[in-house]
């Protein structure tokens, strides 16, 4: 996995940093909630390891404001905090985990590991379109950034036929069948309606393949 872990102790950061990549984990660290805010507008990390009072910007505020911009990843707080409100502020922004100061670094594996099969049986049953952008075809929801995105029916109808055929050009006659029930509509219309499909996405995952279809991609 690829972890953020934001600790000002250096010893302690350095130690986490050593045990984690030593267990296979690309981790990048920082001392500081403003640096790491920085980091994580410009990539993205499977997992936030974060102490809650850090100079400049604490964990808790650092995930306040990812959940603001919409960019959440799965967090574990570290602490010798034992104050409940913190704690519960911690949840309530959706932290994953929490482990109390001193901890077993095999302790925090352990959580790793955990979370880490969450994820995996998670990804099987979501489809990856782009960056940030995740379809569950089982609950029929469009995810970005792990936030529900709001379809219309039509929109929905022409996810999942894209998304049952990745990496194969859909027809015009497949979008007729599928989305319309075969009703004498052109493709004019069709085209239409895939256009204000694709002007709501932040990320355009849907390929055009001029008088020909349209196709998503296979993500990797």
């Amino acid at each position: 996995m690829k972890i953020l872990l934001l600790e000002d102790e250096s010893m302690l950061r350095s130690s986490i940093e050593e045990y984690l990549e030593a267990l296979g984990h690309k981790v990048v660290s920082f001392a500081n909630g403003e640096e790491a805010f920085e980091s994580l507008q410009k990539e993205a990390f499977d997992l936030l390891i974060l102490d809650i009072n850090t100079p400049k910007s604490t964990g808790l505020n650092l995930l306040q404001r990812l959940n603001e911009i919409e960019h959440a990843s799965p967090t574990i707080f570290i602490s010798a905090n034992l104050d409940i409100d913190d704690i519960s502020r911690a949840f309530d922004l959706g932290a994953a985990d929490y482990l109390k100061k001193p901890f077993h670094l095999k302790e925090l594996g352990l959580r790793i590991d955990k979370i880490k099969k969450e994820a995996d049986i998670k990804n099987m049953q979501h489809l990856i379109l782009s960056s940030k952008y995740v379809f569950s075809k089982k609950e029929q929801m469009l995810f970005y950034n792990n936030n529900v995105q709001t379809l219309t029916k039509k929109q929905l109808q022409i996810l999942t036929l894209l998304s049952e055929n990745l990496g194969v050009i859909v027809d015009f006659e497949k979008f007729r069948s599928y989305v319309w029930n075969d009703e004498p509509v052109d493709n004019a219309t069709i085209r239409a309606e895939i256009s204000r499909f694709r002007k709501l996405l932040k990320e355009d995952f849907i390929i055009n393949l001029k008088g020909v279809g349209y196709k998503i991609d296979r993500y990797y």
